[in-house]
């Protein structure tokens, strides 16, 4: 899967499929589940290193997991998902040398073949211009970016005229400036349809309804593995409790007299 092969399907209407991974192990799942993208995203400081936001998470840290995933991935190349990863906080915002350096840094290490990052400021567009330049497929992202917690904070954004004319300029901006699609998060579904519409590059929504191009979600989050769900996110499987319970009755084996710990099934009389 290459970054061109989004625009065409988006040309041809299919629906485009992106999960994220953290590991190895949460890559294999996510390739056999069939999705198209696979997300190297820096919501991984929450989900794998307990981070209360994004922020902290720093390049090699991306690189480490991007390598990780790009491990547990187990198809041909030819039928592999494209992996995506997110620059992380600071890599791009201080200048276009240090920018071009760290996306290069994680495409030079890894299997990824794009990377995205969040805004579109002055500032950042100029940096898309340059990578896209340097042969670096760039992502977009707006309305909410989890990067701008301290001045958005988590809220739904874009819910009034003029914000919304506002994200369509800087959906248009970063269409010219080369970006191969767009993750567009809590915003208001007509919106996100109109952007659908305007753009000739993909539109994939997280908590942006169904009128668009695409989906993304956080694996973990769907899985059910996180204490908290975003209100956008429904869990489909209460994975964090079913994995509780199975482990809580495996220990509650072991402690059983003469337990057999190769054994699949629990003791006679067992609540698990």
């Amino acid at each position: 899967m290459r970054a061109s092969d989004l625009i065409r399907f988006k040309q041809s209407g299919r629906t485009i499929t992106m999960l994220t991974a953290w590991d190895a192990l949460s890559a294999s799942v996510v390739e056999e589940a069939g999705a198209d993208i696979v997300l190297v995203g820096d919501s991984l400081a929450m989900v794998s290193l307990g981070h209360a936001t994004t922020l902290p998470v720093t390049l090699e840290q991306m690189l480490l997991h991007t390598q990780a995933v790009c491990r547990g991935l187990s198809k041909p190349p030819s039928e592999q998902p494209l992996v995506i990863t997110d620059l992380p906080f600071l890599s791009y915002q201080c200048g276009l040398d240090r920018a071009v350096a760290a996306a290069g840094h994680l495409l030079k290490h890894s299997c990824a073949g794009g990377v995205k990052l969040e805004g579109a400021e002055p500032e950042v567009v100029q940096v898309i211009e340059r990578l896209v330049r340097m042969g670096i497929p760039v992502m977009g992202h707006l309305g909410l970016t989890p990067q701008s917690v301290h001045q958005l904070g988590y809220r739904r954004q874009a819910k009034d005229p003029v914000s919304q004319e506002r994200l369509r300029l800087q959906a248009s901006e970063l269409e010219k400036a080369g970006c191969f699609a767009m993750v567009l998060e809590h915003v208001p579904e007509a919106l996100a349809g109109h952007l659908r519409r305007d753009l000739a590059i993909p539109v994939i929504g997280i908590g942006a309804g169904q009128n668009c191009d695409g989906q993304v979600s956080v694996t973990a989050d769907l899985l059910g593995l996180t204490p908290r769900q975003p209100p956008f996110s429904p869990a489909r499987l209460e994975g964090r409790t079913l994995g509780i319970e199975a482990l809580r009755c495996w220990l509650e084996e072991q402690r059983q007299p003469g337990a057999d710990p190769t054994t699949a099934q629990p003791p006679p009389g067992s609540d698990c």
